[in-house]
């Protein structure tokens, strides 16, 4: 059977789409909660355009594992566009939502990392898909 290793640009494509996955479940921004507020509100990527940012995950990791599933020939469709494709797709929804947000609240409810863990996650995983279709693109074509 064909089966070519799982290179350093596939495992790093894989981890930054977990990471978006974990990060697109977590609170994206939190309004109050301080003192005076005693109900914090919280709101994810499954608000708006951060949908986006869940299924380039979803692709990512599809594509990860489309030549184990495909058997013993290689796929043309197992390069580095794709990941391109996928990537713009998820800076798309985060910056989308980001702009949405600062619309909305004057960019009140963006934070630091302990009251936006998820956008904070979503964008460590898009930087390492970032590096990961980066040496995807510089390792040599398969046959």
């Amino acid at each position: 059977m064909y089966r070519h290793p799982l290179g350093r640009g596939r495992r790093l494509a894989a981890l930054g789409a977990i990471l978006m996955l974990v990060g697109c479940v977590l609170p994206w921004y939190t309004v109050g909660g301080q003192i005076g507020n005693l109900t914090p509100v919280t709101g994810n990527a499954f608000e708006s355009t951060g949908i986006l940012v869940f299924l380039s995950a979803l692709g990512t990791l599809a594509l990860v594992t489309l030549p184990y599933a495909a058997g013993d020939r290689p796929l043309g469709l197992d390069r580095w566009p794709p990941y391109l494709v996928l990537l713009l797709l998820g800076l798309l929804g985060v910056l989308l939502r980001i702009l949405d947000l600062w619309n909305h609240a004057g960019g009140s409810v963006l934070g630091l990392p302990d009251r936006s863990p998820g956008l904070w996650l979503v964008a460590v995983g898009l930087v390492l898909l970032t590096r990961a279709t980066f040496e995807i693109s510089q390792t040599p074509e398969r046959q």
